[in-house]
């Protein structure tokens, strides 16, 4: 059985996901001070980031990250343990604040930084997928288009056009790494994304997946080795 939720928390654990991403984010949030982590996942940039002597606020809904968050205890975060819909903004309760990998700036963006500036005391950055390719399914980045059939729109571009001119940020930056995923059986993994495709158990594409898998993965001793290009942008507010 496979959870979309370890797939990807997995596949940021084995990436270049956090070397490439923080020292873009470093200078802008100088000094960072308390930080608030919306959507913060398995912590993995949060915890990169959070400075010593300041507090890490993590609001995260899913379980599973919440295991994955639990994990850094050399330095824990304070977890929330809802949605940001749910939480009322009602004063600032951070220094800087991060959303890193989350729907809501592709979905709402300018009900989501109006909530974020309500509780930012100093900095806001957003981390969203820039590359022109899929952002949903995380391994949909290995198949071919007419397979995954997701909109291929960057997903920056579609922020910056749902925000007015007075929201734009302050600077937007680019980083290119490598999503990496290890899994001990393709034929189970082929199986899963044809389901999460919607492809019916007869469909003709299924045997193609598979070989398909089989002829892009690296093998290695504990399995298959998928590497899929990504693209991250970082957008910066300054209050």
């Amino acid at each position: 059985m496979f959870d979309p939720l370890e797939i990807y928390a997995a596949g940021i654990d084995q990436s270049d996901y956090v070397q490439r991403i923080c020292p873009l984010i470093a200078p802008l949030v100088q000094p960072i001070g308390d930080l608030l982590d919306v959507g913060a996942g398995g912590g993995q940039l949060g915890h990169a980031l959070q400075p010593v002597r300041a507090r890490w606020h993590a609001i995260e809904p899913s379980p599973v990250m919440r295991r994955r968050l639990r994990r850094h205890r050399s330095a824990p975060a304070r977890i929330v343990a809802r949605r940001w819909e749910d939480l009322t903004p009602d004063g600032a309760c951070c220094d800087t604040l991060l959303a890193a990998n989350i729907a809501a700036p592709l979905t709402e963006a300018g009900r989501f930084l109006a909530a974020c500036r309500a509780w930012a005391r100093r900095t806001i950055v957003w981390v969203v997928p820039a590359q022109t390719g899929p952002r949903g399914l995380c391994l949909a980045g290995c198949l071919p288009r007419e397979w995954h059939g997701e909109d291929e729109t960057p997903g920056v571009d579609l922020v910056l056009r749902a925000l007015t001119p007075e929201q734009q940020p302050r600077s937007v930056s680019f980083a290119d790494w490598t999503f990496r995923s290890t899994v001990a059986d393709l034929a189970a993994l082929s199986t899963y994304l044809a389901t999460r495709l919607g492809w019916p158990d007869d469909d003709a594409r299924r045997p193609a997946l598979l070989s398909h898998l089989r002829a892009i993965a690296q093998p290695l001793d504990s399995g298959y080795r998928l590497d899929v290009p990504r693209r991250s942008a970082v957008l910066h507010w300054s209050l």
